[in-house]
C-alpha cells in the first residue's frame, strides 16, 4: 500500500495538470495561441534550463561507475532500435511512426528518477548517473527519428541529413544537456543567484509543458491513434522492463542501481517527448495521448515492478 501511495502521489498531480490545462482551454483561460506560445517556451527555454540544472549538480567524476553507464546506454540504444522495428508493423503513416518511436521508448527519466530514488534510499546518485546513459541518446535519437519522419520528408536525402545534424547541434535540450555536464566536469562552483535563478525557471518546465500539451489535447483525435498508442504504452510500462530489468539482475545490480534502471525502462512517457514532437512539425496527437495512457497507469505498473523486486529481495 506504501508503493501504490508514493507512486500516485507521483503520478496523479502530473497527470491532474494535463486535466487543468484541458479545462483552462475549454473555459477560454487559454487561447490557441497562448498554448502554442507557452510550448514554445518549455521547448526553448525551461525544459533545457531544467535539464541543465539537474546535471551541472551532479558530481558525475566521484559518482561514476562505467559498469552501470554502459548498461543505461546499450539498453537505451536497444529499446529505441526495438521501438523502431515494432513501428512498421503498428503504425502506417511516416510521421505517426515517430511519434510512437519516441513515445515507446522515452521515458521521465530526469524528471522522476531523482525523487523516487532519493525516496527510498536517501540519496539519488544512480540517478544522475542513470541520466548520463539514458537521457543524451533519449533527446538526440528523439531529434533524429522525428526529423527523418516529419511530413514533407519523405525520402532521405543529403539534404534531409544535414537539417538532421544542424538540428541534433543547435536542439535546445541537447545543448541544455551539453553545457550540464561540461559544467559537472569542469567543477564550475554554482553561484546562489545562478542557482535559484535556474531552479525557478527549469521548475516551469513539467507544470506549463503538461497543461499546454492537456489543452492542445483533442479527444477526437486521440480515438483515431487509440490502437498505435496502448500498443505503446503496453512496450513503455512492460516491455523493455520485461526484457532488460531480468538482464539487470544477472548482471548484478542490486538497490538503488535497479531502481534507477527501473525508472529508466518503466516509468511514464516524459512530456517533453509531446513537446519536442510539436516543435518539429508533428501533429503530437500520438505522443500526448500516450503520455496521459502511460501517466495513468505507470502508478500501477511501477508499484507492480517494484513489490516483485522487494518480494524477490532485489532491492
Amino acid at each position: 500500500m506504501e508503493n501504490l501511495m508514493f507512486s500516485l502521489n507521483a503520478t496523479v498531480p502530473v497527470f491532474l495538470m494535463m486535466v487543468f490545462g484541458y479545462f483552462f482551454k475549454k473555459v477560454g483561460i487559454f487561447s490557441e495561441k497562448t498554448l502554442s506560445e507557452i510550448n514554445r517556451f518549455v521547448f526553448k527555454i525551461a525544459l533545457p534550463v531544467s535539464l541543465f540544472a539537474d546535471l551541472a549538480a551532479k558530481d558525475f567524476v566521484k559518482l561514476w561507475n562505467g559498469r552501470f553507464v554502459l548498461f543505461c546506454f546499450i539498453a537505451t540504444l536497444l529499446s529505441i532500435l526495438l521501438a523502431a522495428v515494432i513501428s512498421r508493423f503498428v503504425v502506417k503513416g511516416r510521421a505517426q511512426r515517430g511519434e510512437f518511436i519516441q513515445a515507446a521508448y522515452r521515458s521521465s527519466a530526469a524528471l522522476v528518477g531523482s525523487a523516487f530514488i532519493s525516496n527510498i534510499y536517501g540519496d539519488s546518485a544512480m540517478a544522475g548517473l542513470m541520466i548520463i546513459g539514458s537521457v543524451p541518446l533519449y533527446n538526440i535519437f528523439a531529434v533524429l527519428v522525428l526529423t527523418l519522419t516529419a511530413p514533407g520528408t519523405e525520402k532521405v536525402t543529403a539534404q534531409t541529413m544535414r537539417k538532421t545534424l544542424v538540428g541534433i547541434v543547435t536542439n535546445p535540450i541537447i545543448l541544455g544537456i551539453a553545457a550540464g555536464c561540461l559544467y559537472s566536469l569542469l567543477h564550475i562552483p554554482m553561484v546562489p543567484i545562478v542557482e535559484k535563478t535556474t531552479d525557478y525557471i527549469g521548475r516551469l518546465a513539467s507544470p506549463l509543458g503538461l497543461m499546454a500539451m492537456g489543452g492542445m489535447f483533442e479527444w477526437q483525435s486521440a480515438s483515431k491513434v487509440m490502437k498505435p498508442a496502448i500498443c505503446a504504452t503496453i512496450i513503455k510500462l512492460f516491455g523493455f522492463t520485461s526484457l532488460f530489468l531480468p538482464a539487470a539482475i544477472a548482471l548484478g545490480f542490486r538497490n538503488s542501481e535497479l531502481v534507477a534502471i527501473l525508472v529508466m525502462l518503466g516509468s511514464a512517457t516524459t512530456v517533453a517527448g509531446y513537446v519536442m514532437a510539436k516543435n518539429m512539425n508533428h501533429e503530437g496527437t500520438l505522443t500526448s495521448t500516450v503520455v496521459m495512457l502511460t501517466t495513468m497507469f505507470s502508478a500501477f505498473s511501477f508499484t507492480f515492478w517494484l513489490w516483485i523486486l522487494k518480494m524477490s529481495d532485489f532491492v
